[in-house]
């Protein structure tokens, strides 16, 4: 038996560091949005847990996300049986865009159908929340919630009983740097400062608004210490003028949102003689709109 799910990235619209907490994590409030560009996770019936992925430079061991939430729901449930993992990795790692946690997520997802569990969705949510804090929210299916807590505290965002999605075309930008969580978090002060709600703000798509009050508190550090960084948050600002631009998690990434898609595509013509990876999406207030163009 052979299962197969495609594994979505986000964008983080707006991160507070609020505080550093007890247990050693830190308390942030950010709202997490799902786009449209995938990895592939396929799981098939086998007698031990094993893993190949497309990418040679990505472990195979203990050290992959997917690995570890296969060994994480086999404990959890008691199972014996095993299953041949493989990842078919597009999205960039070490670039905030959550695509290890929705490997591990769909893992999770895949493994529950394979080995015919009689899973809650809460149960699940329990043991995705020990693989890492973005984990619970690719468990889910809602295209945007707010994350507060370490991050997997979740509360869907909904606009008059419609789940809420970003109504603009978005320019993803990631630099060749990879940025590791503990070193973006060793470079942010916590502020625990009022700052507008994230949720009003976000679901009012204003983006003069935006450019006021939606911040991610990991950008200056990481714009200071990653000249990358700061070049891809400069093309996307001053060059071809995006209409909002933010860091996406703790970076690299860098994304632009656009008024309109003619502004959007002809950006992301523009930036096909850059170096970075590029990802396109044309606007993702349908469903009808969540396929994306790619550039190398």
């Amino acid at each position: 038996m052979s299962l197969v799910d495609d594994a979505p990235a986000k964008i983080n619209l707006g991160l507070h560091v609020l505080r550093k907490r007890e247990d050693g994590y830190h308390e942030v409030e950010t709202v997490l949005h799902r786009i449209d560009w995938v990895d592939t996770v396929t799981v098939e019936s086998a007698d031990s847990l094993s893993m190949t992925c497309s990418d040679p430079s990505l472990p195979t061991d203990t050290d992959n996300l997917c690995l570890q939430a296969a060994h994480a729901l086999r404990e959890a449930f008691d199972v014996s049986a095993g299953a041949a993992l493989h990842l078919e990795k597009r999205v960039p790692y070490g670039a905030g865009l959550g695509g290890g946690s929705s490997d591990a997520a769909t893992t999770l997802y895949l493994l529950a159908q394979l080995w015919e569990l009689d899973a809650s969705r809460e149960e699940l949510q329990a043991v995705a929340s020990g693989i890492g804090a973005d984990v619970p929210f690719f468990l889910g299916d809602t295209p945007a919630a707010l994350a507060t807590g370490r991050g997997d505290e979740l509360s869907p965002l909904q606009t008059n009983g419609t789940p809420y999605r970003v109504p603009y075309p978005i320019l993803i930008v990631v630099p060749s740097d990879e940025i590791s969580t503990p070193e973006a978090y060793a470079q942010v002060t916590p502020d625990e400062d009022w700052r507008p709600p994230l949720r009003a703000l976000v679901q009012s798509n204003d983006l003069a608004a935006w450019r006021r009050g939606l911040l991610n508190d990991f950008e200056r550090p990481i714009r200071r210490t990653h000249p990358a960084v700061e070049s891809a948050r400069a093309w996307l600002a001053d060059e071809v003028e995006a209409d909002y631009v933010s860091l996406s998690g703790s970076g690299s990434a860098v994304y632009g949102v656009f008024e309109t898609e003619k502004a959007a595509e002809a950006a992301h013509r523009m930036g096909q003689n850059r170096e970075e990876r590029m990802h396109l999406m044309n606007g993702l207030a349908d469903e009808s709109d969540m396929t994306g163009q790619t550039g190398s």
